[in-house]
């Protein structure tokens, strides 16, 4: 699991702004020692959501969460199937280091 994790931080900080740090860049909002920070923790709740997902044998669970990541504040947004994967989705985030505060938008899907 630690794997998952660490080879999906990898990929977000191959993905996401490392060019901006090495030529010492910054965004117009955000440094890119933020952003680097903030896709490093939206890449790993997203990767603890996806294990989870496997270790539930429940691979829908979230498969509609969105996780954006702004100074260490994370927004969840999409549908989940019930309250319970709601919650479940907000704890998750909240054991990522670095994570200042959960925003829970998920919205949990009526019967169809």
């Amino acid at each position: 699991m630690r794997m998952l994790s660490l080879v999906l931080i990898l990929l977000a900080l191959a993905l996401s702004g490392v060019s901006e740090l090495i030529a010492g860049e910054t965004t117009t909002s955000k440094t890119a020692l933020e952003k680097l920070n903030d896709d490093s923790i939206t890449a790993a709740i997203q990767g603890k959501l996806a294990a989870d997902n496997i270790q539930n044998m429940d691979v829908v669970a979230f498969a509609h969460v969105d996780v954006q990541t702004e100074r260490g504040t994370v927004v969840l947004s999409g549908v989940v199937q019930t309250s319970e994967h709601k919650a479940r989705a907000e704890q998750l985030a909240g054991q990522v280091n670095g994570v200042k505060h959960v925003t829970n938008n998920l919205q949990v899907q009526t019967g169809k």
